[in-house]
């Protein structure tokens, strides 16, 4: 486990890990440390680290960016210094257990098919009144969910994600329940049976319903579980296809995100919905220009089956909405559009709810998990009309305004007075960075767990 990084135990060994800026620069050293780090021209620069020899065993000095720290000031210490025991050195609790998160995190390894495991690492021993219990929950969730994103699909199906979400249930005291193939048919998700059902056997399309807790608000999460999109009959280009086993990245978050509502025993009724499905091609795929019922009663008219995640999602948000949640969630990665307008790094959020939105905003800045508010036009939501059906999966904008009109699509399913937040996801690092190696990832699972409390005014 990550958190094997971190402990609360003090060693007479441990190394003193002091955090500097550039304006401190330099402070407290000896002339034979200071000559050596003038010698490997170490000056405070955020981001930079070195390791002083001394007396008692040395002094370790990483910098921190205008002094103060956040959840990555020492991700890359973690991977620079030397492996050993480190201690923090004059930073208090609450910020040691900001900078301890980022420390845990930056030694992440999906090492699932390595013949050889990865030894060791960096241990920093925390000070006195820091709460390890509650960085290590943080930690465990976002490990979860870079763990779902990076297995390969062949062992990250429907079937498996059925699987965390029953082991998460196991774990916590929760249930879990799943609708699996025809069964969708009978119990009226007639959008999840039509864009799973060509996977075939043993890879059958399923809705996933987890359900944790017994007083408080209630909560639902959403995952788009789309485990691997071949873009159906609207087929993909191959490079298209190479990180479409991260097309499940919504489902990741709602369960990292549920493993931290439990794990933190947040006073909440926690219901995650995961619509979980192969987009794939087979003779009974559904197709451009097929019209498809859905739970809610409004007819859908295919506009293109490579925008199949608003689909499956839409038949879950109308379930989501018939237990009347005091807070709707959903987590997808839904649209390169929002990739094209914001990057990797900015999850595209829309909330129907200006008091919501200010919780998330305040949230995001507080846990440095950032977001990025798109708007909900209303005028755009005529562009997802149809001439068969009641309106169609795509916009005929011509490519304009592609996460918004995914964001309109989506809340035509949700009941007008439901508090409701939709993120677009990318789920993905492409070039690694401190703290985030390259690969899946979680994004805005804990602003949204602090946001969550915040709005439901909930203690703790």
């Amino acid at each position: 486990m990550t958190t094997a990084f971190l402990t609360a135990k003090t060693s007479p060994d441990a190394i003193p890990l002091r955090l500097v800026c550039t304006d401190d620069w330099p402070v407290g050293l000896t002339k034979g440390q200071l000559a050596w780090a003038e010698k490997v021209e170490f000056s405070g620069e955020a981001g930079t680290s070195v390791l002083l020899p001394g007396e008692d065993g040395g002094l370790a000095l990483t910098g921190v960016a205008d002094g103060n720290a956040d959840v990555w000031s020492l991700a890359s210490a973690a991977t620079l210094l030397p492996k050993g025991t480190y201690r923090l050195d004059g930073v208090e609790p609450e910020d040691a257990a900001k900078v301890a998160l980022g420390w845990a995190l930056a030694q992440y390894k999906f090492d699932r098919y390595l013949s050889e495991k990865p030894e060791g690492g960096r241990i920093l021993a925390l000070p006195a009144g820091t709460d390890l219990e509650a960085v290590e929950k943080q930690v465990d969730a976002v490990c979860l969910a870079r763990d779902l994103v990076n297995t390969p699909t062949e062992d990250m199906g429907p079937a498996h994600l059925q699987d965390v979400a029953e082991a998460l249930a196991e774990e916590f005291g929760g249930t879990c329940a799943t609708i699996v193939g025809e069964d969708l048919l009978d119990e009226n998700f007639p959008v999840i049976h039509a864009v799973g059902r060509a996977a075939g056997e043993g890879r059958e399309p399923r809705l996933i319903d987890l359900n944790w807790g017994e007083s408080g608000p209630k909560v639902t999460l959403v995952g788009k579980g789309v485990c691997f999109d071949t873009g159906g009959l609207d087929l993909k280009p191959a490079a298209g296809m190479l990180l479409m086993k991260k097309d499940m990245g919504g489902a990741a978050h709602v369960l990292a995100l549920a493993r931290l509502i439990m794990s933190m025993e947040t006073k909440v009724q926690l219901r995650v919905l995961i619509p979980a499905v192969e987009n794939a091609v087979d003779g009974n795929a559904f197709r451009p220009g097929d019209v498809l019922a859905t739970r809610k009663g409004i007819s859908v008219e295919v506009g293109n089956t490579d925008a199949e995640g608003r689909l499956v999602l839409c038949d879950a948000l109308t379930l989501a909405c018939e237990d009347t949640p005091d807070l709707l969630v959903d987590f997808a990665t839904l649209t390169g559009a929002a990739r094209v307008a914001l990057g990797p790094d900015l999850p595209a959020t829309y909330a129907n709810d200006e008091t919501l939105w200010a919780a998330i905003d305040k949230a995001a800045t507080a846990e440095t998990d950032p977001v990025w508010r798109m708007p909900l036009w209303a005028p755009y939501d005529e562009t997802l009309k149809s001439d068969v059906a009641d309106m169609s999966n795509i916009s005929d904008s011509g490519g304009f305004a592609g996460s918004i009109t995914a964001a309109l699509y989506l809340q035509r399913f949700v009941e007008e007075g439901t508090p409701w937040v939709h993120l677009d996801v990318f789920a993905w690092v492409p070039k690694p960075k401190p703290g985030r190696p390259k690969g899946g990832d979680a994004q805005a699972i804990r602003a949204m767990h602090t946001a969550m409390k915040d709005f439901l005014s909930l203690d703790g």
